[in-house]
């Protein structure tokens, strides 16, 4: 399975994506599922993926190979005009492929789907952030829903509704991030370390800074027993429960 989410902010956009793919005990991989197209200065692009390995390389490959050749740039993801209709493009890329799937039997919601985060800034447009579904279609983030999870996304979501402010700082975002994928690690193998994350700064019109949290992370370390702690504590420091008195009977 997998974990992304992105998360929008006043400042712009953080990105965050586990790497596991297979969690057998025998069978673990692990594939990068961020992928940023840019052209500096012009726009910065970044998507996510989750579902079937198979069709989400075959969907960033296309729109990779769609962006490099000339006699392929039809369309072309780094020459569309908005985020809107760069959402309209990796949706009907991810459909195509599913589609192609489809010839042999399958459906879009069965072996071969895939859901997509996209989000980004084109100049002239504001920096946006989607959430594409496996039949093309998409929504958009919003201030009454500003960011969007895909994969595991049960076991990190309480956090993020409780902590996330719109004007926190790109450090404290990463860290609301940490605290929610340490919650969806502990509690579902199907998610683990690396994990990548990319904060896209508004304006900017460029890939931002990035980084990988490695196993055995000091940093993660640190949050994860730090936030361990923090719950035990705010639990004991509930108040207890007590238990109603036994009714008496009448006769």
């Amino acid at each position: 399975m997998t974990y992304c989410v992105g998360i929008q902010l006043n400042r712009g956009i953080v990105f965050m994506s586990d790497t596991r793919t297979n969690s057998g005990v025998d069978n673990i991989s692990t594939f990068r599922k961020m992928f940023t197209f840019e052209v500096p200065g012009e726009r910065s692009i970044t998507i996510m993926t989750s579902g079937n390995l198979a069709t989400t390389q075959a969907v960033i490959s296309l729109l990779q190979e769609r962006a490099k050749r000339p006699s392929d740039r039809a369309p072309d993801i780094l020459k569309v005009d908005s985020m809107f209709q760069a959402a309209q493009l990796v949706g009907a890329t991810l459909k195509e492929v599913i589609a192609g799937h489809a010839e042999a039997g399958q459906r879009a919601d069965g072996a071969f789907g895939a859901t997509l985060i996209l989000g980004g800034q084109i100049a002239g447009g504001e920096p946006r952030l989607y959430l594409i579904y496996p039949e093309g279609n998409f929504i958009e983030a919003s201030d009454d829903t500003p960011f969007f999870q895909i994969g595991e996304t049960k076991y990190g979501r309480p956090i993020l509704i409780r902590a996330y402010e719109p004007d926190m700082s790109f450090e404290e975002a990463i860290k609301l991030l940490l605290v929610s994928f340490d919650s969806t690690i502990k509690a579902n193998l199907s998610v683990a370390l690396p994990l990548d994350w990319h904060v896209y700064e508004a304006d900017s019109l460029r890939t931002g800074q990035v980084g990988r949290v490695e196993p055995g992370d000091p940093y993660f370390e640190v949050i994860s027993n730090g936030w361990g702690g923090a719950l035990r504590d705010a639990f004991a420091a509930l108040p207890g429960f007590e238990m109603p008195s036994r009714l008496k009977t009448v006769g």
